[in-house]
């Protein structure tokens, strides 16, 4: 492979970004955390994933307005850059990559341990390796293949959630599968201690398990760079995300709290997989864990593309070693594919060293990364919406809702979610890892980034312009053999 250019190929329609969007919202967060935040809170984690995906939503929503206005590949690290000055933007890409990177390894994590669920005396790291040589050459394909990858991956999962869903509200009906003095519904889900089960503090505690499960959601945003029409497909992603936190968060993990009582979830594998076991019912639980497999693939995959597209963007901004910026003759940044593909590598290490308590551990330290990565994104739109109002620039064409309550609301929650990290002795050490990585970020700046690294990202405003990929200077455009045929749907 060699440097043909140093131009992303153009090639997620708004079918892609939409699905990505669905399929981020479906992962190992839910599939095989929610255990634990289950295990601390009892019934009163769906309150703990309301509060939380409504944050969420606000992060996404300002991230969305910044990305419509500057449809950047860099999308946030550029915009903490343009509004918060270099170091903003350098530390705000590589925790992001970080992020990617923690997040992927509990993603490989999950997934050979779904994978015991079948094959339990095979070694775990196995699995593993055989999963991180598969999504490197999936991410060394043109984007189209990565969006269509994710669009057929993420149709499973939803059609499963949805399928499952209906699954459990007939047994609560109709008791299928349940012993004769079961008594699902609402006798099940509050049968063991009521709502707070575990009180306040538990549900307190929840909350580092739970945002993890919304970790990556942001990817969306990066999308913009490889994107048809990013005014059209970022909003459209965006604001599918309270259906998806209501529907694949709420209504499943309540559902699955209505027929299994909840201090039965013992974490060895996906509650998922391990309901539907306990009820006996031919082949569910063996469908369900190849639902669950496919999530992890889905995740491992936008994270290895998230990662590497940031990494893609420090280097071309001076804030990364410039070989990241090389892309092969397809358009894809493949020394980033491969800087990743050698972070899962280690990953297939730690899960032989530390099969038990890994996951814990880097999903802790991955809310870390992900909290701060929309602390930044927050803070960079509340600078954006100040510089509006001062230079008296045209509305953006899409705004956050309750501006200004929401946003500083949702930055207020954030730094709230850092402080519990170290007020919990079983997360504190993501804090300790956190600051660490803060400060090492802080030095590697003052001492490697020079020249155009430390200078602040020059972003076009297309507020109230039609989007032309071709027309933008420099703008990457897809070959005419990667443009995808577009749908009656689409054209709507």
């Amino acid at each position: 492979m060699s440097s043909f250019g140093q131009a992303l190929a153009r090639g997620l329609n708004v079918r892609h970004i939409r699905f990505m969007a669905l399929g981020s919202a479906i992962g190992t967060g839910l599939f095989y955390g929610s255990a634990a935040a289950i295990q601390a809170a009892g019934p009163a984690v769906l309150l703990a994933y309301i509060i939380g995906g409504a944050a969420v939503f606000l992060v996404m929503r300002a991230l969305g307005e910044m990305a419509v206005r500057h449809p950047v590949s860099g999308s946030f690290g550029q915009y903490a850059s343009r509004y918060l000055g270099p170091f903003a933007g350098f530390i705000t890409g590589w925790t992001f990559a970080f992020e990617m990177a923690i997040v992927a390894i509990a993603d490989v994590t999950a997934f050979g341990i779904y994978m015991g669920f079948w094959f339990p005396d095979v070694p775990r790291w196995i699995w593993i390796l055989a999963v991180v040589l598969l999504i490197a050459a999936l991410n060394l394909m043109r984007v189209k293949v990565f969006g269509e990858t994710e669009f057929w991956l993420s149709i499973i999962k939803v059609a499963a959630i949805i399928a499952m869903i209906a699954g459990g509200a007939a047994i609560i009906v109709f008791g299928f599968g349940l012993e004769d003095a079961a008594n699902p519904g609402l006798d099940t889900l509050l049968g063991s201690g009521g709502f707070f089960a575990n009180g306040f503090w538990g549900l307190l505690a929840s909350f580092s398990v739970v945002m993890f499960a919304f970790g990556g959601i942001e990817t969306i945003g990066i999308t913009a760079g490889e994107a048809e029409n990013p005014k059209k497909a970022i909003p459209a992603a965006v604001n599918t995300v309270p259906v998806r936190i209501l529907l694949f968060y709420i209504g499943a993990l309540a559902v699955l709290m209505m027929i299994f009582p909840w201090e039965q979830i013992d974490g060895e594998t996906s509650p998922f997989v391990q309901i539907f076991d306990s009820l006996g019912i031919p082949a569910a639980a063996h469908i369900l864990n190849a639902v669950v497999i496919t999530a992890a693939l889905s995740a491992i995959n936008s994270d290895t593309f998230g990662a590497g597209r940031m990494m893609f963007s420090l280097a071309q901004q001076g804030q990364a070693p410039a070989g990241f910026a090389r892309v092969s003759r397809r358009g894809v940044p493949w020394m980033t594919v491969a800087v990743m593909a050698g972070v899962l590598l280690v990953g297939v290490v730690l899960n032989a060293v530390l099969p038990e308590s890994l996951f814990l551990l880097i999903a802790s330290i991955a809310t870390f990364a992900t909290v701060w990565v929309w602390l930044m994104i927050l803070l960079s739109h509340i600078a954006m919406k100040r510089e509006i109002k001062r230079n008296s620039l045209p509305a953006s064409e899409f705004g956050v809702p309750f501006w200004p309550v929401a946003s500083y609301a949702a930055l207020a929650f954030m730094v709230f979610i850092v402080v519990l990290l170290g007020i919990m002795p079983d997360t504190r050490v993501a804090l300790i890892v956190g600051v660490v990585w803060i400060g090492f970020l802080f030095a590697a700046y003052r001492i490697w980034v020079r020249g155009t690294g430390r200078q602040r990202a020059e972003l076009a405003d297309e507020t109230g312009t039609e989007y032309d990929a071709a027309a933008r200077p420099g703008a990457p455009v897809a070959d005419a053999a990667d443009a995808p045929a577009p749908d009656a749907a689409e054209q709507r």
